[in-house]
């Protein structure tokens, strides 16, 4: 009889696997030096895949991203010797209650602690990502960074035609009207639409607060135009001011450290678990996976919960 050990080591010997410590994920976090010397430290933190306040599952059950950000952020607090912060963005953008927390965390952050922070946007920078970054100093994109989706969405299914193909009839028991509005089980009603679209505007116009006090060279008029969902090219954002400059991620830490007045500094992290060899400041952080080499680690956990229960969701998300 093959018991859970003997599967999970079938799975690893599997052609196209990758090999996975299984002890690298847990206990608490560690620094680690990515680059540099001296004893100044500039903070590297990874924001990245969805944004949602769920606990990371698989081999190694992980906090949420907006409890490890700030986790990180704790340390680097009461460490004298952080001087910078570097937030390093790959995401579509997520919920907005995890957009809001990753933003308002960092904010706070800045105050008490009175230091540069920059972000590096990689691959995607977009909705939820974007409003993260407007908590920091200076805005880096990468030459071939996509970003913008400034704007919010609501994920909703409606299978009332597939459960009536299969006989099926739910039935909801509500106190009042609107009790069900947005449910899976029956069509949106014009009224119900116009309750969800006051709702997305409300938030539509905290994300262009946001924009507006994290781009104070755009006023509010120039921020509408540009916030009507599109995507941005790097070289697009850089000319509608959007971000600040487009380089790479060592230009980022060289202005970090140029801010800070420092010659010398080591870029460090933080992770759990015993430390990786040969780390850099390209390295990633992610929890342990399985899976077969080549494929991305997705992390679409909010909208699949959305689209599995049938609840409605706001998020500050580009989902094209």
């Amino acid at each position: 009889m093959f018991n859970a050990v003997s599967i999970l080591v079938g799975l690893l010997l599997l052609p196209g696997c990758v090999y996975v410590d299984l002890l690298s994920g847990g206990g608490p976090l560690q620094e680690i030096t990515l680059s540099g010397k001296g004893d100044a430290k500039v903070l590297l933190v990874d924001i990245s895949g969805m944004l949602d306040t769920q606990k990371e599952t698989g081999l190694l059950e992980q906090p949420s991203l907006p409890a490890r950000l700030k986790e990180e952020l704790e340390i680097a607090q009461e460490d004298d010797q952080v001087k910078g912060l570097i937030l390093r963005i790959n995401t579509p953008g997520g919920t907005v209650t995890a957009s809001d927390i990753l933003y308002h965390e960092i904010l706070e952050f800045k105050k008490s602690k009175k230091i540069p922070v920059v972000t590096a946007m990689m691959d995607i920078a977009t909705s939820g990502g974007y409003y993260v970054a407007m908590a920091s100093d200076r805005i880096f994109a990468h030459p071939s960074t996509i970003t913008g989706s400034i704007g919010v969405i609501m994920v909703t299914a409606n299978a009332q035609g597939l459960l009536e193909k299969i006989g099926v009839q739910p039935t909801a028991i509500v106190s009042g009207p609107k009790k069900g509005m947005g449910s899976p089980f029956q069509p949106l009603k014009e009224e119900e639409r116009a309750i969800f679209q006051s709702v997305i505007d409300t938030l539509y116009g905290r994300f262009l607060s946001v924009v507006e006090t994290g781009r104070p060279n755009l006023s509010k008029e120039p921020i509408r135009k540009l916030a009507d969902g599109r995507i941005y090219t790097a070289d697009l954002a850089k000319q509608e001011g959007l971000i600040d400059q487009i380089g790479y991620l060592d230009e980022a830490i060289a202005w970090v450290k140029e801010e800070a007045g420092l010659d010398t500094a080591q870029v460090v992290t933080y992770r759990r678990g015993r430390g990786r060899g040969n780390a850099n400041v390209y390295s990633s952080f992610d929890p342990p996976t399985i899976g077969p080499i080549g494929l991305p680690r997705i992390d679409s956990g909010s909208l699949l919960r959305t689209l599995s229960n049938g609840t409605p969701n706001v998020m500050y998300l580009w989902m094209p």
